[in-house]
Formats: structure tokens, sequence, C-alpha cells
């Protein structure tokens, strides 16, 4: 059977991977897009979006109204900062089921030749200890109430990195989420599913009185807003309003702190103002491998993009030939594992962690590492990934500025407990600590927990090529060593390193797969020995975007088909 060129981009996933190896060489060869210094970038998967250009400046979201967001900021003069900000802001008022005010944000930040680190994750209050989970009862971290509960990093996020790189003042930045929370907006379909999905829970989970300020601010009819239906929050428009006038002072210091202490202290909660008042984002180095030529960055620990690292530095020992096979996915699947090992026993607080990042980075620890990886699935002894609610979003400028930026209240919207008269929904990172005094993250006040939400960047010689990051929980890294080997290995341009069916390890042996995963891989992974189950679910997937500068300095974006993904540009 010969298909002619125009009909491959047509034809299903599962057809394409019957397809004969020496038209795939083919493929790849073809000139379509020539960036990045490799042959090519080409997208052979059926998709609702193209590959999309832009000269002047680009922003891509999980949410439509927040990327035109961050381009009205761009038109005004703002930078790549101020858009990325004016995004993540909208994200908490028009897609609340992933982040708000009231959680933690990390950005890599590329600006003048030199790529920033941002860790905006807080520390577990001064009165949280091992000792009042053991009265309570508990013997591991809940994942609602207060317990959970540390101090929010994102509206200090947005002052800091408006204040060192941003052009405009954070009261222009933040007007746009400030007008969506006064006036409204109508509810996007996967935010609309996914409220509806945590209503459900919180209305069987969630009876105590403590929550009752989340079921009138986020349900106030006591049902959801449906899609398409107009939603606004005038307690979101007031303290966003605040936290732009007072460059979040009034958050960590002023009124609203004092809003936060008062609930904390009426309903036994740990958190208090002077952890508020205490609290300071930090900037970091960031930390990276080589991978087939291009340096891969990530934020180092509290956050597990280390994880994605130890990974790739596994992985590049290898040479990966068609990306549709078994010995492919066998080996990606393995190198994860043995990544999540490693993180899992070792990612906590920096302070805490018992080895050093450049030891587990090192090529000697990857080799040996790389030895375990054999022809039948590992028994490793990670924890259990489960999924989280996260927003991610890549922006970026005519000036060379770009922008890798994350922010979460994990899983959905929280711990349940909303600040009355705020719209501050808290969240509960705290849920990753250990309760094992034995482990480098347990518990303690004062420390930061394990952080799944993790930013990446990609450079070559020590030039930008640009952000990239899947949201997720622990999918996060598994989805940004996919994105990457998708496009270094693989050769796909940005929309179709996001469209290509994605596989998540879940524990032991268990991997699930999203629907459009090849029957003739799953099955050799199979009798390879993987615990192999198929998915619908595909915001389990992780939601991601990407945006690449290219050797002519034209902006290339892509944008998850999993999720309302939209990219502003001009």
């Amino acid at each position: 059977m010969v298909l002619r060129l125009q009909e491959v981009f047509i034809y299903p996933v599962v057809v394409i991977n019957y397809i004969e190896v020496e038209f795939m060489k083919y493929l790849v060869k073809g000139e379509y897009l020539q960036m990045l210094n490799i042959d090519t970038l080409h997208n052979p998967y059926p998709s609702r979006r193209m590959t999309v250009y832009a000269k002047n400046g680009m922003v891509a979201t999980s949410q439509p109204l927040a990327a035109e967001a961050g381009l009205a900021v761009l038109r005004k003069g703002g930078n790549a900062i101020d858009a990325a900000i004016a995004a993540a802001v909208c994200l908490t008022v028009v897609e609340p089921t992933s982040n708000g005010i009231g959680g933690d944000a990390f950005a890599l930040v590329w600006s003048k030749g030199q790529l920033y680190g941002l860790n905006a994750s807080g520390p577990a209050p001064q009165l949280l200890t091992l000792q009042a989970l053991e009265k309570a009862g508990y013997q591991e971290m809940p994942a609602y109430g207060w317990f959970p509960v540390t101090v929010p990093g994102a509206p200090a996020a947005w002052a800091e990195l408006s204040s060192r790189f941003g052009k405009l003042p954070l009261t222009e930045t933040m007007a746009p989420a400030i007008t969506y929370a006064q006036q409204g907006f109508p509810i996007s379909p996967t935010v609309g599913r996914n409220w509806e999905i945590a209503f459900q829970r919180y209305a069987q989970d969630l009876k105590e009185e403590q929550y009752q300020n989340w079921f009138k601010t986020f349900a106030p009819q006591g049902r959801t807003p449906k899609i398409g239906e107009i939603w606004s929050s005038a307690d979101h428009a007031r303290t966003l309003q605040s936290i732009a006038e007072t460059q979040a002072h009034s958050f960590y210091c002023g009124a609203i702190a004092d809003q936060i202490d008062h609930f904390s202290q009426r309903y036994g909660g740990f958190l208090r103002k002077e952890d508020l008042a205490a609290y300071k984002p930090e900037w970091v180095t960031p930390i990276s491998i080589n991978y087939r030529g291009y340096e891969v960055w990530e934020i180092p620990p509290n956050g597990h993009g280390l994880v994605a690292l130890l990974a790739l530095n596994i992985l590049k020992g290898f040479d990966f030939g068609i990306k549709e096979s078994a010995d492919s996915y066998h080996r990606q699947i393995e190198a994860l594992k043995l990544a999540f090992a490693d993180g899992k026993k070792y990612i906590a607080d920096p302070s805490r962690m018992t080895l050093r990042i450049e030891d587990l980075l090192s090529d000697g620890y990857a080799m040996e590492r790389r030895k375990l990886i054999g022809e039948k699935a590992l028994q490793p002894e990670p924890g259990n990934p489960h999924k989280g609610g996260t927003v991610y979003l890549a922006a970026a400028d005519s000036e060379g500025n770009m922008v890798s930026f994350i922010q979460s209240n994990y899983l959905d919207f929280g711990s349940g407990l909303v600040v009355p008269g705020t719209g501050i929904c808290l969240h509960n990172r705290g849920n990753n600590f250990s309760l094992d005094p034995s482990h480098a993250n347990c518990l303690e006040p004062g420390k930061k927990p394990y952080h799944t939400i993790i930013p990446g960047f990609l450079t070559k010689g020590h030039l930008p090529i640009g952000p990239f990051g899947v949201m997720g929980a622990f999918m996060q890294p598994q989805g940004h060593v996919q994105v990457i080997m998708n496009t270094l290995d693989y050769h796909l341009n940005p929309q179709a390193s996001l469209d290509a069916p994605r596989w998540q390890w879940i524990n032991g042996k268990t991997v699930e797969i999203e629907h459009a995963f090849s029957n003739q891989v799953a099955e050799e992974l199979i009798r390879r020995g993987h615990d192999i189950r198929w998915s619908v679910n595909t915001a389990g997937f992780g939601r991601g975007q990407i945006i690449w500068r290219n050797k002519e300095g034209i902006l290339v974006g892509g944008t998850e088909p999993r999720a309302d993904g939209h990219i502003a540009m001009w």
C-alpha cells in the first residue's frame, strides 16, 4: 500500500503504527519545519489544533480567557513576565478547579541571556507538628481540612516577578482577572466538568461547618455553574484588587492576613499571621542535564523536576528509533520508575535532603540505574502517584523574555477551606508530607513539603529554545520526559508533542495508557510484564503547553488538546 503524504495526517494513530519503517524514516527526513537544529519537526497525530507561529508575543494556557488576558498585557507594552502574571492571576478566577489565590507557584524566567528560578512554595505553619496529627488520630496526612494547609506562595510570586522583571504595575497586569471576577465570565467545558466532579465529592465528604464557605463561594445556588453559564465572585475581585494595590503586602502582613488568621483560629487551624508575615519566595539556581545536545532545565527540590532529569539521564544512554515501539516505551517506563523510586526517597526541603543533587544527576549514577533495565518490567519501591489540580502556562515576547510558570492549589480546589469574604481557597500541599520521623520529607514546622508542580525549560548552546510543562501532580515529570523525547528523539513539533498518546506509571508494574495508544505496543508491553490499563479519562494524563523560539526568532507554540487549551499571539 502506498500512501500519499497528505493522507497520512488524516489517518487514525493506530493506522500510522503499521506504516512501514522506511516510510516513517522518510517522514522524519521530510522538510516541514526547520528549527532547533534537528532534522525536522512534524505531526503524525490527528489533532483539532495546529502548531501556531508568531513574531511579537505568545501566551499559552489551559483556558482561553487567561491566554487572552496575557496577550492584552503584552499589547499594552508589558513583557512576557507581565503577561505570565496576568494569565496566572486570571486562571485563579476562570479555572478555580485547578489553582487559586491560596496556592503555590514556581517559575523559570529567561531574561537578558540568563535563566532564573523562583520557588514560591510555602512551609508548614510553626504550630503544625507530628504530635498534633498523632493526637488527632492520623497515621498519614489528610487531604482536606487544616492539617495539610501550608503557607500560600502564589501572591508573593506575582509580586516578586513583577518587581524584578515586569514593566507594568500589578494593578495593570492583574486588571483582567479582577474584571472577570467582578463582571463574570462563561464557564469553559473542561473547567465545568471538573467543577461538577469536585462538587460531588465535596458534597459527600466535607459536611463540617468549616467547609461551608467553599459551597457559598463555588456553589452559591446549591450547585456548580453549568458550562457556558456566567459565574462571578465579588470576594475574589476585592482580594485581587487588594493584592495588586499593595504588592501582596495585604495578603501577608495586612487585612487579608488578619482574615486568614481569624478563620484558622476559629476552627482550630494552625496557620497564623506570623507564618504569613515571615514568608518570602526564594530565587533558586535551576538544575539541568544535557540530553541529545540540549540542556533540559527544572526547578531544584523541594519540587520533583529532579525526577524528570533522573529519568532523562538514564534514557540518554539508549538509542531510540521508531517512536511507536515496545522497546521505546518499555525503557521510558522503567527509567521513570527508577527515577521516582529515588525521588520519593530523597526529595524534600533542600535543607533536609541527605544526598547532593549533583550526585544523583551524575553520569556514573545514571549508568548504574540504566543497567537495571532489562527485558521485563521492574518492581520498584516508590510511593503511590495520584492525580492533582494544577495550571501551567508559557509566555514569550519579542524582546527575548520567556517564562515557564506553574501554580496550583493541589487536588482540585485544595483543602476545601475558603476564607470568608475573600474567595481564597487554601491549598493542601502539606498532603505530600511524610509522617515517618526517619524520612527526609517528614513533617516539621517551617519545612517545605515534597512538591509536585514543576516548570520546564529547554536551551541549546546558551540560547533559549523555550518553556514547556505538563501539569498534573505525579504525572508532571512523566509528561516532561514524554514531551522532551517527542521533541528531541522523535522530532515532533510542539503541537504533536502534546497530541501524542500518553502513558502514566501508577505504581509497581501498573501503567495507564490513553485510548489512542497503540494496541500492538500495549500487548507487547503486557508480555514484558507490565500491568497495562486503558483509561478513558484523558484528564489524568496531564495538560501541557509549549513555546519554542526557532533559529529565525519566530515563536512556535502548541497547546493541550486534553483541556480548553488556547494560544494567544500577535
